[in-house]
């Protein structure tokens, strides 16, 4: 098998605000590097850069607003929110933990730091992904997957102390736990200083490593905390050594080839698909969830 070479290693981009409790680096889609489809069937990725929030009385976050046609992930590093549907689903993610929620045919939504981080503030870092759904599964019905970090797969690695923690797929035989409308790769790799280790990914998936935490060498190439590494669909093999304690978020991912029609809130295939989207949140049909 031959090398999964790097196209290219991206800083983080000017962050910005999502409501009053996220502050985000929007990694993709968007420009040059990183179009709508690159690294489908991930479509966005925002990035929570570990900052301190101060304590608060009223909870930061995002109020309610609609999603149709893909899936959300939130990856917490620090931190806790609390997330609600109009579904019925709710739930609080902390450090380790993942909430992965299919929008399909449209829910409403709210997110916010969970009450008791919210008094006392602290260090918060998360990711979020839009998951793509491919258009025979864009009317599924939503659902929710809290996946604790004790459900996750763990791939204790040759130092004894490093291991590949897999959310989704599996990594030399450990799965993971969460469902995927397409076959897709999520880990995250906890590698102590001078920890290895190899990731083997088929060329043809669209990969990208985001660098939590640490120092560490990706393909011989040093890249820093904070960057995100896009990969060339030209091979299988990415080799991994960290410079010191890291943190790896590794995405890997069949492409959907089909249409993208994104407008806000909404991904779906085709405009005529956006506009029935919207009407149906004006006609209520999304349910209701309180502000």
């Amino acid at each position: 098998m031959s090398t999964k070479n790097i196209e290219h290693i991206l800083p983080p981009p000017a962050p910005h605000m999502v409501g009053d409790g996220f502050r985000v680096h929007s990694f993709f889609p968007g420009g040059r590097l990183i179009d709508k489809k690159r690294m489908s069937p991930f479509f966005l990725m925002d990035y929570g850069a570990k900052i301190e929030f101060t304590p608060s009385a009223e909870p930061r976050g995002v109020g309610v607003h609609p999603h149709a046609g893909f899936e959300t992930v939130t990856i917490a590093y620090h931190g806790k929110i609390a997330h609600h549907d109009s579904a019925g689903n709710s739930g609080i993610i902390g450090e380790g933990d993942v909430q992965w929620m299919t929008a399909g045919s449209g829910l409403l939504h709210k997110e916010y730091h969970e009450t008791e981080y919210s008094k006392t503030g602290g260090p918060f870092q998360m990711v979020q992904l839009w998951v793509n759904l491919p258009a025979k599964d864009k009317k599924t019905a939503p659902k929710y997957q809290e996946i604790n970090n004790g459900k996750m797969g763990q791939h204790l690695l040759a130092d004894g102390k490093s291991f590949i923690e897999v959310i989704a797929g599996s990594y030399e035989g450990t799965k993971g736990p969460a469902f995927t409308f397409t076959p897709m790769e999520v880990y995250n790799a906890r590698l102590q200083a001078g920890g290895k280790a190899t990731l083997t990914l088929p060329a043809s998936y669209n990969t990208g490593i985001l660098v939590i935490q640490g120092s560490t060498q990706i393909n011989g190439q040093q890249v820093a905390a904070d960057h995100f590494v896009l990969f060339k669909n030209d091979g299988e093999v990415i080799t991994v050594e960290a410079k010191e304690d890291s943190i790896l978020l590794v995405l890997s991912g069949e492409p959907i080839d089909e249409p993208i029609a994104a407008y806000g809130p909404f991904l779906m295939n085709t405009w005529p698909e956006v506009e029935q989207a919207i009407q149906d949140v004006n006609a209520g049909k999304f349910g209701y969830l309180e502000d």
